[in-house]
């Protein structure tokens, strides 16, 4: 049969829709069969599931390699218009029992129990017993205060809870539940995050050389250890001591997020969306993580920094005033041996707590500190320029670096630094222009260059600190066109090409504040960024779809040619899933975006 004319229906249409559904059902019931075994408390009926399933594969397989369409054999083609309907129906099914498969082995544990624990309340007809000891042990350990080491090894190895990484997937769980919950989560949140700090004692303590963290002491032996990035706050670059969520799901140190919510900030700092609430949900998992990787590599965990501000140079107990001043002598009047001595010592001592960063600044470290960014020994550059990293931290010490002419040192240290110096130049930076008059001396003193080569050379953590900067220095109008300018959206677009290597959000969400420029929109449309663009929003995490969206909206409005583009490399079937999918602002950009689509194109 040749193919059919527009209006002209097809005369076995029943038949192919018989071999699209054998297809789609015989491909879910591989995609099932090829998960791997489910763990934990459902690990049973989840095994039941999958062994069900599976056992329909060699019929459907039978069926698709019998389906020619030509309406005999007993194949697909054969089947009828309401047998492709079964199938098709069948087929949700079956994709909704792959979800649920995989979101029990990606999900929490403890929420797992909870929630059969309620079905077996709720049950009225026989199903199988549940784990009497389990629930005894879990009700056991909530209750008690100190519970007993045997109990929580038990609920561990029942919970295949038994390593540090089965703990760090679990918070993700966890916390990702919190977040669903609108930073308002359940009592039972709370306590399954009090559950899991327990049992992540108990594993320290049955197998403390268990996998741990990446950064182990045996590995560091004449430097700190490198602080993971989800354990700094994104304000103030410090190790977090009270993480809090915001709604928007992203986590803050305490104390910096209040300061910055209490500054009529109605907005997120690292993600700049609209906070639709402004209560702030401790991150407990997150706390506990950050205590044992600070027990596992030697570090006095971080006193509270709102607890220091205010105080006087007399009443910072745990300051050592007459050795800060012995270093200051040393960074003033010590030979190049000395003062590299001196500054190593200042940069380790800003980076231990908030009251040594206060002290350090009330001694009058800060001038000298920035005086030897000019060194012409690399390493006490590196030490200057960390030093000067730590303190500002502290926001009244962004005064002092900034009132010091520090600024322009730094560009030039990130111009002409070693690898790590430069690195750490990009990080002090990010720090100085949370405060905005800074944005603009920072762009001013010609470091968004200097910045973008970063960007391109730099380890995965420097373009990080590089893209950080960059993102926050670009929220300043004048200094998009400098980055644009400079070819920011070439380097940009090599990042988004590259889903492997790491930069993908950062490059985004770059993109995105570059895209409501003039000069931006133009650098971006002559990259032809449009299939990359359609991808993203078809395959992407949900803050990188927004994103796509929000840049494919800039880049079409007001130009048909870009419209055009975007039609024919398929956009319209992505906008209209992330109407349905996307978050709030997605949905908002790419509805708009359909809207105009269908006005312009089809007028």
């Amino acid at each position: 049969m040749g193919p059919t004319t527009d209006g002209e229906k097809p005369e076995n249409g029943s038949d192919r829709g018989g071999i699209g559904a054998v297809e789609a059902v015989s491909t879910a019931v591989a995609e099932i069969a090829g998960l791997p075994e489910s763990r934990g408390p459902l690990r049973r009926l989840c095994c039941d599931l999958a062994r069900r399933v599976k056992l329909l594969g060699p019929l459907f397989d039978e069926l698709r390699d019998g389906g020619d369409g030509s309406g005999g054999g007993g194949g697909g083609g054969s089947l009828g218009e309401f047998q492709a309907r079964a199938l098709a129906s069948l087929h949700g099914a079956l994709v909704e029992a792959k979800d649920l498969l995989v979101s029990v082995d990606d999900g929490s544990r403890l929420s797992q129990i909870e929630l059969v624990h309620a079905q077996f309340q709720r049950a009225k007809g026989k199903i199988d017993p549940p784990d009497l000891q389990l629930l005894k042990d879990l009700n056991w350990a909530l209750c008690e205060k100190h519970c007993d080491p045997i109990v929580l090894k038990r609920i561990s190895e029942k919970l295949q809870l038994t390593t540090i990484n089965d703990m760090k997937k679990e918070s993700v769980a966890l916390h990702e539940m919190v977040i669903s919950s609108g930073g308002e989560p359940e009592e039972c949140l709370e306590e399954m995050s009090s559950l899991l700090r327990k049992l992540k004692d108990c594993v320290i303590v049955e197998n403390p050389t268990s996998d741990t963290f990446e950064n182990k002491t045996s590995s560091v032996k004449h430097r700190s250890p490198i602080i993971p990035d989800d354990f700094r706050c994104p304000i103030s670059l410090e190790l977090m001591t009270d993480p809090v969520i915001v709604s928007t799901g992203q986590t803050y140190e305490r104390s910096c997020i209040q300061k910055w919510i209490d500054g009529g900030h109605k907005t997120c700092p690292k993600t700049q969306q609209n906070l639709s609430h402004t209560a702030l949900t401790p991150n407990f998992v997150l706390k506990s993580l950050i205590a044992q990787w600070c027990d596992a590599n030697g570090i006095e965990l971080p006193k509270k920094q709102g607890n220091c501000r205010d105080k006087k140079p007399g009443s910072h107990s745990d300051c050592d005033f007459p050795g800060i001043n012995s270093l200051l002598q040393k960074l003033k009047n010590g030979n190049q041996d000395e003062q590299r001595a001196a500054a190593g010592e200042l940069r380790l001592l800003a980076k231990r707590n908030a009251d040594n960063r206060v002290c350090i600044a009330e001694a009058g470290a800060i001038p000298f500190l920035v005086e030897l960014l000019s060194s012409p020994d690399p390493r006490t550059q590196e030490h200057a320029v960390t030093a000067l990293l730590n303190l500002s931290i502290n926001d009244s010490n962004k005064g002092h670096i900034v009132n010091a002419r520090a600024i322009p040192r730094i560009v030039g240290v990130l111009q002409n630094g070693s690898m790590e110096t430069r690195e750490n130049a990009a990080a002090t930076l990010f720090s100085l222009s949370v405060v905005d008059e800074n944005k603009v001396t920072i762009g001013a003193a010609g470091a968004i260059p200097a910045l973008i080569n970063l960007l391109c050379q730099g380890s995965l953590r420097g373009k990080k600190d590089a893209a950080t900067a960059l993102f926050n220095l670009c929220i300043y109008q004048g200094n998009k066109v400098k980055a644009v300018k400079a070819g920011i959206v070439e380097h940009l677009m090599r990042l988004l090409a590259d889903p492997s290597g790491g930069m993908m959000d950062e490059a985004l969400a770059i993109l995105a504040i570059l895209a409501g420029n003039s000069d931006g929109k133009i650098a971006i449309a002559l990259s032809e960024p449009i299939p990359v663009l359609v991808e993203v929003m078809r395959s992407g995490s949900p803050r990188n779809r927004e994103n796509a969206a929000a840049v494919l909206w800039s880049l079409c409005t007001g130009d048909v040619q870009q419209l055009r583009a975007a039609r024919e490399f398929g956009a319209e079937e992505a906008l209209k899933e992330l109407t349905e999918t996307g978050t709030d602002r997605a949905k908002r950009k790419a509805g708009s975006l359909l809207e105009l689509m269908h006005q312009t194109l089809e007028a």
